[in-house]
């Protein structure tokens, strides 16, 4: 991998990002609102206080997978990926490339959601803003990681669609938000435990009531940045030159 290369690609993905409004409005402006959304819904209601937390993980989450890997299909649909590739640009300079840049966008997307989740929906955080941002951001480069690599695997953007049910919906339901996660049946909870999405509501639900200390939340930072360093790693791997 080669530092000036995947710079160059991070700078050429901001570039096309930065010139299409309805991208980065989706990745900014939607998970702030679906926030919103759900705090309007339980107003007078101490729901929000307990579901708000998990939001944080689950929107930016699905924002991230979506967005990612239907702009690295479309590389690979028009050739551009094939392009690059013939030059001195290798698959980890390109996933790496792109995995830098989301991320940037990550940071703007991530404080914007924490900021209007606590100052404007009401959200009550008991432990540090700083480490809650910072578990959010690990939850969205995760999506964005996880986005990357499922790309390899889809021909067209209904068949990205199609990895929200296979991938993204049982984390959804086996990561804590209907049901405590210690109260799932034991079966279901051993699966939980593999599944990176609990750990990030684990630990965003950790900070919001201080109930862990900052070692727990470390822990768990370190599990989402495995899972997330994985999917780069299988990504580089699995990456295709354009779609057959």
């Amino acid at each position: 991998m080669n530092l000036t290369r995947t710079l160059a690609t991070s700078g050429r993905v901001l570039t096309q990002i930065r010139h299409d409004p309805r991208t980065v409005a989706l990745l900014i402006v939607v998970p702030s609102l679906l926030i919103g959304l759900v705090a309007w819904i339980f107003t007078d209601t101490d729901v929000f206080s307990t579901i708000g937390p998990a939001m944080l993980a689950l929107f930016p989450f699905i924002v991230m997978f979506l967005v990612t890997s239907i702009t690295t299909l479309r590389e690979r649909r028009t050739g551009t990926l094939e392009r690059l590739l013939s030059m001195p640009l290798g698959r980890a300079d390109f996933i790496v490339g792109y995995t830098l840049a989301f991320a940037l966008l990550a940071i703007v997307q991530t404080v914007v959601a924490v900021g209007y989740a606590v100052w404007v929906c009401g959200l009550e955080i008991k432990g540090s803003i700083w480490l809650l941002i910072a578990v959010a951001l690990a939850d969205a480069i995760l999506g964005t990681t996880l986005g990357l690599f499922v790309s390899a695997f889809a021909r067209t953007e209904f068949q990205v669609v199609q990895f929200l049910p296979a991938l993204v919906f049982p984390q959804i339901l086996l990561g804590g938000i209907f049901l405590p996660r210690d109260q799932l049946p034991e079966g279901l909870q051993t699966i939980s435990d593999w599944l990176p999405l609990s750990h990030a509501i684990d630990a965003l639900n950790a900070v919001a009531n201080d109930t862990e200390d900052a070692a727990y939340v470390g822990g768990e930072l370190l599990i989402i940045g495995a899972f997330a360093l994985a999917a780069v790693i299988f990504g580089s791997l699995t990456l295709q030159r354009r779609t057959p």
